[in-house]
């Protein structure tokens, strides 16, 4: 991408906009930079990264090296000056587009992001990372050198070691959930924004279908009075008559008004299943009907439910009971319904095995029940008629980077980040009921009003 081409592409966008070279000249910017600044976009033209930054080269270096040499997107963290003196944290993230070669610079795209605790706590949590990887290694070093001196020292290094690599391990799957979380917010704003666009078309479309149907019959109603006003059309209106097959045009405009009518709703239908989905709005607890999320999620899947390749569709039972509305973290426990709905279409896809296809092929099937526990818990139940899972597997599923998909197909945190947010945000449970040969089952339980 060369720097006009970062310019058309950055100029619409609202999120602030860097391209930087390896070395740290600014190639390109865009406005939303020059006001975060407090400076003019012809003001940064030509200059250093270092000039606006309170971070050292050294450090900025490094930065743009670790961004240069990735292929993933680099978290990071940079302190702008601002033109009026003061200081602007940002959280930074650099992705390489073209890398260095010899006979070019490497290009790097950096957005940033004004998220001042945020970005506080991201250092904070880079910075332990750092100070724990470091004291791994001056521990193993010591290791090495007190090794012949004193055995017993020996283990108790050991001992404190593998207790830091732990912590440091927890700290990295932190940092691996806030990424996830912000794809998940991305993912969010993308569907809500698909979702109004193609609404406010097809209301229009909608709105109009009602006048177009009645405008339509008013007209064959002349057409009909015509007839029966003139028994013995001239030659050149019977033969049109003929030619467009009245009769048939009278039956058939009625179906595909109707037809047309049908399909607009079912559009709208599944405009609001992806914004009941993303719950954009509903970040914080609130009340809502369980029974909605896990339509929209189904509702979404739809595509993967259907028949193909002479596999027939999987179908899905639900036995929904009257549940009261619960008080939760919408989006996410959409995000659970997600994660384990579609591991139950994956353990039924033709391609999950040779013997599951023969265990299903005539009846795939999905159950989904809800029901009352007591009046302060709900329960949700997902269960499907797969191949099933032996213990041994099932033991480790909710264990984090733990997958049997082949590589590229799963990351191993889905059923592990359903276990964190029923768990620990809404203070449930979450089972698997699972032997071979017998399908999967995996239960939800909830309060329906304690969230912590």
């Amino acid at each position: 991408m060369t720097p006009e081409q970062f310019i058309e592409f950055a100029r619409v966008l609202p999120e602030p906009l860097l391209l930087v070279s390896g070395e740290g000249q600014l190639l390109a910017t865009n406005q939303p930079v020059a006001d975060m600044l407090g400076l003019r976009r012809q003001e940064l033209r030509e200059k250093m990264l270092f000039e606006l930054v309170t971070e050292s080269a050294n450090d900025v270096l490094k930065y743009l090296q670790a961004c240069s040499s990735s292929r993933t997107m680099v978290i990071g963290s940079l302190t702008l000056r601002k033109n009026d003196g003061q200081t602007l944290i940002c959280r930074s993230q650099g992705a390489v587009i073209q890398p260095w070669s010899p006979e070019s610079s490497a290009l790097i795209l950096l957005r940033l992001e004004n998220r001042t605790l945020a970005s506080s706590n991201f250092v904070l949590l880079n910075q332990k990372i750092d100070e724990l990887a470091k004291e791994v290694q001056r521990r193993k070093q010591a290791e090495e050198a007190l090794q012949e001196a004193n055995q017993e020292l020996e283990i108790r290094v050991e001992e404190r070691t593998t207790a830091l690599q732990e912590t440091l391990k927890e700290l990295q799957l932190t940092q691996t959930q806030l990424i996830q979380a912000e794809k998940m917010s991305s993912l969010g704003q993308m569907v809500a924004g698909i979702a109004h666009e193609i609404n406010n078309p097809v209301s229009f479309i909608y709105g109009n279908l009602h006048h177009a149907h009645q405008y339509t019959q008013d007209l064959l109603k002349l057409v009909q009075i015509y007839q029966q006003v003139c028994s013995n059309p001239p030659p050149e209106i019977q033969e049109q008559i003929e030619e467009i097959d009245l009769d048939f045009l009278i039956e058939d405009i009625t179906k595909l008004f109707h037809s047309m009518a049908v399909g607009t709703e079912r559009i709208q239908e599944i405009v609001k299943s992806l914004r009941n989905f993303s719950r954009l709005d509903e970040a914080e607890v609130k009340q809502v009907n369980i029974h909605e999320g896990i339509d929209s999620t189904l509702m979404i899947l739809e595509h993967r439910l259907q028949a193909r390749h002479e596999y027939p569709e999987i179908t899905v039972i639900k036995k929904y009971s009257q549940l009261p509305n619960v008080t939760c973290y919408p989006g996410q426990l959409n995000q659970v319904f997600m994660n384990i709905l579609a591991n139950a279409i994956d353990a039924l896809e033709p391609s999950a095995n040779n013997e599951n296809q023969k265990l299903t092929k005539n009846n795939p099937q999905i159950k989904i029940k809800t029901e009352i526990i007591d009046e302060k818990w709900i329960e949700v139940s997902i269960a499907d008629n797969g191949l099933g899972i032996n213990e041994q597997v099932r033991s480790k599923l909710f264990d984090p980077f733990f997958t049997t998909k082949a590589v590229g197909k799963g990351t191993g945190l889905g059923l592990y980040i359903s276990y964190q947010i029923i768990v620990e945000k809404h203070n449930g449970q979450l089972s698997c009921f699972s032997a071979p040969g017998k399908g999967a089952e995996f239960v939800i339980k909830i309060p329906v009003s304690s969230v912590s």
